[in-house]
């Protein structure tokens, strides 16, 4: 259809176009604007209801990023053996990192000589297993 012939042509000039009252037919006059805009401004309660933590920003990540979630000390490791350890050509293992365990920690003593495998272990736990006479071997 010819531009010349379009209703629009007759309403050039006019406020409206023949809708009425100003915000009458326009795109997102009637609610205050598209998306979120106004949250600063006339929209501030909408979003003190519905979204609270709009504005500012997340804290920062912790800079480590070994988190360690499980841990057992080396007093731990008589019980853990009598329940899950194994005897593997004469050697008693207790395969830690298996369990879940991520971390060896060096609380108390130990009589027995155990293998452990584990994926992370502190200075004192691992002096203390080799004092009685076992190793740590190290997964990952």
């Amino acid at each position: 259809m010819p531009t010349r012939l379009r209703k629009t042509r007759k309403f050039r000039g006019s406020r409206f176009h023949g809708w009425g009252q100003i915000g009458q037919h326009r795109a997102s006059g009637h609610k205050g604007g598209l998306g979120r805009s106004g949250m600063h401004k006339h929209h501030f309660i909408k979003m003190l209801l519905n979204d609270p933590d709009h504005f500012g920003h997340d804290s920062t990540h912790p800079p480590h990023p070994y988190l360690v979630k499980k841990w057992i000390s080396v007093r731990d490791l008589d019980d853990f053996f009598a329940k899950f350890g194994k005897q593997e050509g004469g050697k008693k293992v207790v395969d830690l990192a298996e369990l879940g365990y991520d971390k060896l920690l060096g609380g108390g003593q130990t009589k027995n000589a155990y293998i452990i495998k584990v994926e992370r272990f502190s200075a004192s736990a691992e002096e203390k297993i080799k004092q009685a006479g076992g190793e740590v071997l190290a997964t990952a």
